[in-house]
């Protein structure tokens, strides 16, 4: 397994990323702590997850099970020394978590608080802030983003309150590090110029959507990250499944994301079909795993600190884990990259 560095090299994550977004949803504790075992077993040392987790669907009298199954893990197993966590405090949302009102420097110490307990731990290696309270252009959002009525004294107001709070966090040894999640270019310079005035911590990671289908993060952000020394987590990796093929012609495989959440967030459109028998064929004609090249695609990104995936069954983990290793060849590229000319932005 490819190990990256982060934080400068304080912290060594494996490229690939167990999700855990199922845990307690569709999948059980038991399944959960399977994942778990078997993706340590093939090297992978970094486990996501989030105070709001699981989805499938949200709800507010589940938020923290994920967090939980992980806790239950580490007190099973004793091996949270083997393992790199990283939790977020979740955004301004329709209600999941305290009522909706996101987060404040007060509320990064409560939500700390509650996370460390969920995940049975005294530290969390990565913490991130799942959403910018300012509004942002993930999931779709981009088509309509309007970002002008944003007023920069208070966004930068807000920014060091939290950063204040994280400093605070990181001094009690509760946090490791700082990260960001669905953030824009722009958003992330700031979080980075305020924590170096405030001598704060500084942002080490952006963890947002990322895929041969989403490729939002090649320009602005891919050049923040190169000379700034943060690194993309990519979540998404396979486009909620729609790179797996199981999609195609019309189907809805019961009991899956696109059975239980129709559209897929925006993502199921024509043209993203259209996308994917390109990137079918591609893989075919290079006797490629779809499922596989397209995770090997994100790992190969130089901005790249991990791919985050998820399973729902121990099939399609076994089936992610054979293709750890798989990296593409210059002819590979060359086919990936004349997809995307012609497939820029499907969904």
């Amino acid at each position: 397994m490819q190990m990256n560095k982060l934080a400068g090299g304080k912290l060594e994550v494996s490229a690939l990323c167990l999700g855990s977004m199922l845990w307690g949803s569709t999948n059980t504790e038991a399944e959960g702590h399977a994942q778990i075992d078997m993706s340590l077993d093939h090297g992978i040392n970094f486990i996501d997850t989030a105070e709001m987790y699981p989805v499938n669907p949200i709800k507010a009298e589940a938020c923290g099970r994920s967090e939980e199954v992980i806790g239950s893990w580490i007190a099973k197993s004793g091996r949270r020394d083997d393992v790199v966590i990283a939790t977020k405090v979740s955004g301004d949302n329709p209600g999941w978590k305290r009522g909706g009102k996101g987060y404040n420097g007060a509320i990064i110490h409560e939500a700390v608080d509650e996370s460390l307990v969920k995940l049975n731990t005294d530290y969390i290696d990565i913490y991130q802030t799942h959403w910018p309270i300012r509004g942002s252009y993930a999931f779709r959002q981009n088509w309509t983003f309007d970002p002008s009525n944003q007023n920069r004294t208070e966004v930068e107001a807000h920014m060091r309150d939290v950063l204040g709070a994280m400093a605070e966090v990181v001094k009690a040894g509760k946090v490791r590090h700082f990260a960001l999640s669905n953030e824009s270019a722009w958003g992330t310079a700031q979080w980075l110029r305020i924590a170096r005035e405030m001598g704060a911590p500084e942002v080490i990671s952006i963890q947002n959507e990322y895929s041969l289908m989403c490729r939002l993060a090649d320009t602005d952000l891919a050049e923040l990250c190169m000379n700034e020394g943060v690194r993309v987590l990519s979540y998404s990796p396979l486009a909620t499944g729609l790179l797996s093929g199981k999609y195609q012609d019309n189907a809805v495989p019961k009991g899956s994301r696109l059975d239980l959440s129709p559209g897929l967030g925006g993502r199921a459109t024509p043209r993203a079909f259209e996308a994917v028998d390109v990137y079918l064929d591609v893989a075919k004609k290079h006797g490629l795993d779809v499922v596989q090249m397209a995770l090997a695609f994100a790992v190969s990104r130089p901005f790249m600190g991990s791919t985050i995936f998820g399973a729902s069954s121990m099939e399609q983990l076994a089936r992610i884990l054979d293709g750890k290793d798989l990296t593409l060849s210059d002819e590979v590229m060359k086919d990936i990259d004349s997809a995307h000319r012609a497939h820029p932005m499907p969904f």
